[in-house]
């Protein structure tokens, strides 16, 4: 079965960065869109950023625009999420996600998710 599996969470103080890895398998991945969602405590899992399958398209959600980058590399079925200028309010479980269209991001697939937390 398709699986997708994130990597690269951990704690931050505000201000650092951290960069997400999301490795798909068993998925013809150049034919997806890929995107990152995340969830924290209490609130609903929220759009963060999507990418188009062949990465000549990006997509982000207002409040990390020009903090962070999604990419892509289609020879190693791998997305990534470069986030920096980390704020207290970027905390969350971070979710890699596969779907065949990219507006609105419609998951297909989801991966278990990687924790964030950013504090001093």
């Amino acid at each position: 079965q398709v699986q997708l599996v994130e990597s690269g969470g951990g704690l931050v103080r505000p201000g650092g960065s951290l960069r997400l890895s999301c490795a798909a398998s068993r998925l013809t991945f150049s034919a997806y869109a890929m995107g990152w969602f995340r969830q924290a405590p209490g609130n609903e899992r929220e759009f963060v950023a999507a990418i188009f399958w062949s990465g000549a398209m990006t997509r982000y959600t207002d409040s990390v625009k020009g903090r962070f980058t999604i990419a892509r590399d289609n020879a190693k079925n791998t997305v990534y999420l470069q986030m920096n200028s980390l704020k207290p309010e970027d905390t969350a479980v971070y979710y890699c996600a596969a779907s065949n269209t990219m507006t609105p991001m419609q998951p297909s697939y989801w991966g278990q998710g990687t924790q964030v937390t950013v504090s001093s």
